[in-house]
């Protein structure tokens, strides 16, 4: 692959995942400037989520022999479009009209990206698929700092306009890819789907990262009000630098090997980043900034770990259909942080954060259980 076509789907990974991200710290600003709810506002990246949950099992039977760079061409500009419209709409009911064409438009480049990434160099495909991670965890950082920063010392109009900026920028870049060959989607069989799900070991795994995207997502979402709720004076850009910790996820992605290698195997580590994911949880009740800043550090390290460890054990449990296991993987994971954006904004608008926080370590600890009881299952 050459260096250039590398730095070009990075970069196209990297600008999507910061338009997808770039509505969480400034939910509240949206929400009061829509005059909406907590739930309503958590509606701006739950959307998008849904569609990249269905995504691997619809969009198999919707794109199916597409030219992965015109698809990507295509839906690119799309999206450039509707950030535009974005910074323009005046109703809630309009702005989310638009992100939901976002949410169509957004799995269909990343299919294309992935699809690129894995045909154009089939002799590192392990490496680029770590780089693909780290590409969309960096994407989901920065775009959430820019968006904060951007939100407070201009409007939020501002940060629409400079995420237009940078996808047109990524059109001109996907028109000098030296790539020619379709998308390689997916085209799932309801009786293949089933057939895994009967492997009490993929349904354990497709499980555990539902729920642990579920409480990610929830937290993430939910974590802006909770801060203007501890101090209204807070602004967007300090609220976007508790995602700092987010950049975790791309050591941990680096360094996944070693650390499987260090807790001597996958369901220990997985276990490990579990009981992280619970302690960080539960310090996430106090009421201090700096506090909380820390916590989302380890919050995120817990998550990450149980994350990258799981990804590779669902990729590497049955050789054939491994596009299927994996696609199934991301249905489940994207299904979490769908459910997850949206149901905890109604157990905090009706219960408050502690009951919500409470409710999430319940989830993690039953996950944990059930993980430890069918830790025998995955012994060679």
């Amino acid at each position: 692959m050459k260096k250039l076509d590398l730095a070009i789907i990075i970069y196209c990974i990297f600008i999507v995942l910061s338009v997808m991200y770039a509505t969480q710290p400034i939910q509240p600003l949206l929400a009061n400037e829509f005059d909406i709810s907590v739930v309503k506002a958590s509606k701006f990246t739950a959307v998008i989520m849904l569609f990249l949950a269905i995504a691997p099992i619809i969009y198999g039977y919707i794109l199916e022999k597409s030219n992965a760079k015109k698809m990507l061409m295509i839906a690119s500009a799309i999206l450039l479009i509707t950030n535009i419209l974005l910074a323009n709409s005046k109703s809630y009911e309009t702005f989310m009209f638009f992100r939901t064409i976002e949410a169509l438009v957004i799995p269909a480049i990343l299919t294309s990206l992935m699809s690129i990434l894995a045909n154009i160099d089939k002799e590192n495909i392990k490496f680029n698929m770590s780089i693909y991670v780290a590409a969309t965890v960096f994407g989901g950082l920065v775009g959430r700092v820019i968006s904060g920063f951007l939100a407070t010392n201009f409007n939020y109009e501002v940060v629409f306009y400079s995420l237009s900026f940078g996808l047109f920028i990524s059109l001109f870049f996907i028109n000098k890819l030296n790539y020619d060959g379709e998308a390689n989607v997916v085209k799932p069989k309801i009786s293949d789907i089933v057939l895994i799900l009967k492997d009490k070991r993929f349904f354990m795994i497709y499980l555990l990262m539902f729920c642990v995207f579920f409480v990610f997502a929830g937290v993430l979402n939910v974590l802006p009000f909770r801060l203007k709720d501890i101090s209204s004076d807070i602004s967007e850009f300090q609220i976007s630098l508790l995602y700092l910790g987010y950049g975790m996820g791309i050591i941990v992605s680096l360094f996944s090997k070693r650390i499987i290698n260090f807790f001597k195997g996958e369901i220990n580590t997985i276990l490990i980043g579990l009981g992280l994911f619970i302690f960080a949880n539960s310090f996430l009740l106090n009421k201090s900034v700096i506090f909380l800043f820390v916590m989302i550090f380890i919050f995120c390290l817990g998550m990450f770990t149980v994350h990258s460890v799981s990804t590779g054990l669902a990729n590497s449990m049955k050789q054939s259909q491994k596009s299927l296991t994996s696609g199934m993987y991301l249905t489940f994971y994207y299904l979490g942080g769908a459910v997850g954006s949206f149901l905890p904004s109604i157990v905090y608008q009706y219960y408050g954060w502690d009951i919500m926080i409470y409710m999430f370590i319940g989830i993690l600890i039953f996950i944990s259980f059930v993980v430890f009881l069918n830790k025998g299952r995955f012994v060679d």
